[in-house]
């Protein structure tokens, strides 16, 4: 009886360590993407585009794209993700200009509501754990042509995003999404 217990104890030890050795392994393996993968972290790309804009349901539409613990951070000037961090739904919320006390007054920002954020060239690669993405960041300025000055349509480069995407229950999310400022470093990660 003794040699059997033994001999079970050993077995499920060995089970273990193979349980082990292939959680370690997969973590570190490089998620492997399938064409519905990549469509689905494009559209949350769309999603977000349109979220920050539009301030839809007091911001937390922009903040469920990202993962619970997900953050937005913006690049100070050495290119390393800087103060200005948005980490959790509520904070995240804020950062679309919404949050629990509904979203800012267009007319006191105008220039915020005026814009259209456009994500352009957006290169999805494999990576452990799910992929990461980098993409131009294009603004629009739309002029009002009601007003007096009549202010031109404007559009220009506002950097880049630097993005790690996870799969989740709810589909693709943002685990983190920095925006560097044109000219710094093309990775961030």
């Amino acid at each position: 009886m003794w040699k059997k217990v033994m001999a079970a104890g050993c077995a499920a030890m060995a089970l273990l360590l193979v349980a082990q050795r292939q959680t370690a392994r997969s973590a570190n393996e490089v998620m492997r993407l399938t064409a519905q993968d990549y469509i689905d972290i494009q559209q949350l790309n769309a999603r977000y585009a349109y979220a920050i804009d539009k301030c839809t349901n007091n911001g937390y539409d922009y903040a469920d794209l990202y993962t619970p613990d997900g953050v937005f951070s913006i690049a100070d000037e050495n290119g390393k993700p800087g103060k200005a961090r948005f980490a959790g739904r509520d904070r995240l919320a804020e950062a679309d200009g919404g949050g629990k006390n509904g979203c800012v007054d267009p007319k006191t920002v105008p220039d915020r509501y005026s814009m259209g954020h456009t994500v352009a060239n957006l290169v999805i690669t494999p990576a452990p754990g799910g992929a990461t993405g980098v993409s131009y960041l294009l603004v629009v300025g739309f002029g009002d042509p009601t007003a007096k000055d009549k202010k031109p349509v404007t559009a220009y480069a506002w950097g880049q995003y630097h993005d790690f995407y996870v799969k989740t229950a709810k589909g693709w999310r943002f685990e983190s999404r920095i925006h560097a400022w044109p000219g710094m470093p093309d990775s961030l990660r």
